[in-house]
């Protein structure tokens, strides 16, 4: 053999034994299981040779697994000219890898529910999907895996995402409240990145160069930089094998992550900013620096401030709205990896004076060492916030939310290091903490108050976790609840209907459920077309009142317990919303039947509802949203004035509130409520036979003092019209756009027109969202929807678009062009096919969540429905053609008759 062969042949062999060396070693890595670190209150933490961790948290009772990841990347770690990289990065990663170069669309096939969320800390990615399907979870550790080092991140992509970033950052421009929070906390953080809003500066997000944003990506998103979290029905050994497979074979990065030092001193004097912009309600705000969250402190913080923010108890509800100084407060802290900040502030009416609400605010906030928290503040507020933690760990979602936020904090078992110093608050560390804290010297408000003597808060340094942690031991495990098939046959098997002797119409589903908790809803049904002419303000505050203060209790007392039953609990005109333990069922309806039944409509509750009502609907007056939907409906819905389904205008709603009165709406709840012929249904982990009689009990003697007759929807031939509605100094421009069509939910061609509209624009990978958000980043939200009723023929398409104004004619021109393109050439059998498959898991993906599940309940109760009708109607779907979806669009949907109102800032 020549030299030249042997060199040849040697070269070969060399790589082909590189090969096998990286074959073996690749292998030898995936086989390796992740070894157990912990485990505490059904949490399990794993951990892998690269770095990554892996919590898993089995819920056997949920249809779905979720698979949710976390990188120890946010704002906080941008460099230079980078502001906003962290979140401008969250939305590459759904422009594909590439083992998965069109994410979206299979994320639309597999029926999921995801998304990704950046903060200061973190960045996470999350779907959940049905648990049904066998490849689900090993589709998602390996697509997680796979965009972890290999999304694209390319510079056309950069070029189309940017825009819709932009979008979303004018759409925060638009709001004065958003807006003041950062000059707020841009001024009280002059060197730590927390200074910085999360989304960016506009000059970083459309200036980044590729090369730094890739840099970024292939610095931070590494498996040593990531928690991985697993939750739901699952195998767990299956589910640790999957991930040693995908997530092992990454190997750990060379690169050390930087080192982040920067420290913000102590502020040493009060500050002071105003933001002059067009709007329409006054704000006072206050912000204070607070330690790390993982400080001692802390929970002390956060009791201080659950009690002062309070309503209706807190000392700012009572010396501010309370007093007619302002129409609502706020009180709030964000719980950061360093020392973070506590947030106060008011919305005022118009009118008011600036000077007196900051007094007060002030007063309150700085005035507890003259005025010491009392035991009584303090019990409120601990029990409503170890209420919260007990919530999270009721709700699978919920749990894997906070356990992701104190990963970013710094360990996710702070959860339990956080609950259980909650737990020893006493009084006199709340006290503590509020002189410590808030004080003159250690705030930033919108006045400047020097001093010659500053007494300033020391903010302590983030804490080494270590002997926190070690003493974690957890607590009482959580019932897991049943495995339970959401499909429609098995929902009916379960569901128990009865009639009561009043009328009221009660289906239950008792199922066991994770921590025994259960929801209900009870909906009533009052008044004609006659008797609710002309009072739909006096009914609405009527149905708000009702939530104000019983013949028996205040509303302090009320609210307080409910806390106390750890109770969600929501009450209006139209009745009750419940969210509860079991156990706890019977005294929560108790008392919501007082509350109903009983109310003392308490003048001042009344005037402070007012005042916040005209306060809100005051601020709609510049807002692009609330103009182009009202506007659209008032044109597709041209009901005369006074009807009960006439649409007012800001400007109607804000007059009919100033002269509205409590007598009226007295009038209206003597005159009309009741519960004759209400709808009543639960689902979750209660006796029926006992929810039944409760029902009875308390509901079966409250008749309506006149009789309930539905009001009928009428149909309107109306003429298209574009109609343009300034609104100067607002960053962002909303389009309404919509047609009238006749048809009731029973009409032959009612199914293809749902999938139509699904494939137009009801997912994120849909003709309207992929032209003019992924193609041609037009937008950072564009949709379309299609309704029709039970019981009228009366339906409605519409399209929805948010964009920057200078944009105006791109987005409606492509909007339009899609909607003729789709009339005029149809979807393809692969569309159709698709996306019939994903809109029936859509479908079932929705009666998974029990909120939704009883709200269809109670809704089937009053239309005589049961789920045989969404069998039916799945069934339908699943069989459309090509020929039949286009034939029933071209038949409804006629382009030229859309009619389109836009708002915005048009200069």
């Amino acid at each position: 053999m020549s030299p030249a062969l042997w060199r040849l042949a040697l070269a070969w062999l060399a790589w082909a034994l590189l090969v096998l060396a990286a074959a073996r070693a690749s292998c030898a890595l995936a086989a390796e299981a992740p070894r157990k670190v912990v485990s505490i209150e059904g949490i399990t933490e794993y951990r892998l040779d690269n770095g990554l961790r892996v919590l898993t948290l089995p819920d056997p009772a949920a249809d779905t697994v979720t698979v949710h990841i976390t990188y120890l990347v946010g704002s906080r770690h941008e460099g230079y000219g980078e502001k906003g990289m962290a979140h401008l990065l969250e939305h590459m990663l759904f422009r594909g890898s590439k083992g998965h170069p069109d994410l979206k669309q299979e994320f639309t096939a597999r029926g999921a529910r995801w998304n990704g969320t950046t903060s200061y800390d973190r960045t996470n990615y999350f779907e959940t999907l049905p648990a049904a399907r066998g490849d689900n979870l090993e589709w998602a550790i390996g697509m997680e895996a796979d965009r972890m080092v290999n999304s694209f991140i390319s510079k056309a992509d950069l070029d189309s995402e940017m825009t819709v970033v932009r979008n979303e950052f004018e759409m925060g421009e638009n709001n004065p409240g958003a807006v003041l929070l950062q000059r707020a906390t841009q001024l009280a953080y002059a060197w730590h990145n927390y200074g910085h809003p999360i989304i960016g500066s506009r000059a970083d997000i459309e200036h980044v160069p590729i090369e730094r944003l890739q840099a970024f990506y292939r610095s931070w998103y590494q498996p040593d930089n990531a928690v991985l979290i697993i939750a739901g029905r699952f195998d767990e050994a299956q589910a640790l094998a999957l991930v040693a497979r995908d997530f092992g074979a990454i190997p750990r990065p060379a690169r050390k992550l930087p080192a982040l030092y920067t420290v913000e001193p102590t502020q040493d004097g009060a500050r002071t900013v105003t933001l002059r912009r067009t709007g329409e309600t006054p704000l006072v705000s206050v912000l204070y620096h607070l330690p790390a969250a993982s400080h001692p402190d802390y929970p002390a913080l956060d009791v201080l401030i659950s009690a002062l923010g309070d309503k209706p108890s807190g000392r700012l509800h009572r010396a501010l709205v309370r007093k007619g100084l302002a129409s609502f407060i706020w009180a709030s802290e964000r719980s950061l990896h360093d020392p973070g900040f506590a947030y106060f502030g008011a919305g005022l009416p118009k009118g008011a004076s600036v000077d007196a609400a900051r007094d007060a605010l002030l007063g309150t906030l700085e005035g507890i060492a003259r005025h010491p928290m009392r035991a009584d503040e303090v019990r409120r507020a601990k029990t409503e916030l170890l209420n919260d933690f007990e919530k999270a760990q009721l709700d699978t979602g919920s749990l894997v939310q906070a356990l992701s936020e104190f990963s970013a904090i710094g360990d996710w078992r702070l959860f339990f290091v956080y609950r259980d110093r909650l737990r020893a608050v006493t009084l006199e560390d709340v006290q503590r903490v509020a002189s410590a804290y808030l004080k003159p010297a250690n705030r930033v408000l919108a006045v400047f108050l020097p001093t010659r003597h500053p007494d300033r808060a020391r903010i302590p340094p983030t804490p080494d976790l270590k002997e926190a942690l070690a003493a974690v031991r957890g607590g009482e495990l959580l019932d897991a609840g049943e495995r339970f098939d959401p499909t429609p046959a098995n929902i009916e098997a379960r569901v128990i209907r009865r009639t009561l002797a009043n009328g009221i119409r009660v289906a239950l589903l008792p199922k066991k459920t994770r921590g025994n908790n259960m929801v209900a809803r009870l909906t009533l049904h009052w008044g004609d077309e006659a008797s609710t002419m002309n009072r739909d303000t006096a009914c609405g505050l009527a149905g708000s009142m009702l939530s104000r203060g019983t013949r028996r209790h205040s509303r302090a007392e009320l609210h307080d317990a409910l806390e106390r039953l750890n109770a969600s609990v929501a009450l209006s005109a139209d009745g009750a919303r419940i969210e509860v333990r079991g156990a706890q069922f019977a005294d929560t309806l108790r008392l919501v039947a007082e509350a109903l039944k009983e109310p003392s409509f308490p003048p001042e509750e009344f005037e402070e509802l007012k005042r916040a009502s005209l306060t809100g609907t005051e601020a709609q007056l510049s807002d692009p949203a609330a103009i182009a939907n009202i506007r659209l409906s008032r044109h597709l819905s041209p009901y005369p004035k006074g009807h009960p389904l006439y649409t007012e205008t800001i400007e109607e709603q804000v007059q009919n509130l100033q002269s509205a009165n409590l007598q009226q709406s007295v009038s209206c709840y003597r005159e009309l409520f009741g519960a004759t012929g209400a709808d009543f249904a639960a689902v979750g982990d209660f006796d029926p036979g006992r929810v039944e009689q409760l029902v009875a009990e308390l509901f079966g003697d409250w008749k309506n003092p006149s009789p309930f007759a539905r009001v009928p929807a009428r149909y309107f031939d109306t003429d298209a019209v574009v109609r343009e509605f300034r609104t100067p100094d607002k960053a962002n421009a909303v389009l309404r756009a919509g047609l009238n069509v006749k048809m009731r939910d029973d009409d032959p061609d009612f199914p293809a027109m749902v999938l139509a509209n699904y494939l137009l624009g009801g997912s994120s990978t849909a003709r309207l969202p992929a032209r003019v958000r992924e193609k041609e980043g037009l937008s950072y939200s564009v949709y379309s929807w299609f309704q029709a009723s039970s019981f009228d023929q009366v339906a409605a398409f519409g399209v929805s678009a948010i964009f920057a104004p200078a944009n105006r004619a791109r987005v409606e021109g492509a909007i339009r062009e899609e909607l003729e393109r789709a009339v005029r050439d149809g979807f393809s059998a692969e569309e159709v096919a698709s996306g019939g498959k994903a809109l029936n898991e859509a479908r079932r993906l929705a009666r998974r969540n029990d909120r939704r599940l009883v709200s269809r309940l109670v809704d089937y109760l009053y239309k005589n429905r049961d789920f045989a009708w969404d069998s039916a109607l799945e069934r339908r779907i699943a069989a459309l053609t090509p020929a039949e979806v286009n034939a029933a669009l071209r038949r409804h949907i006629d382009p030229s008759r859309l009619s389109v109102v836009v708002a915005g800032d048009f200069k």
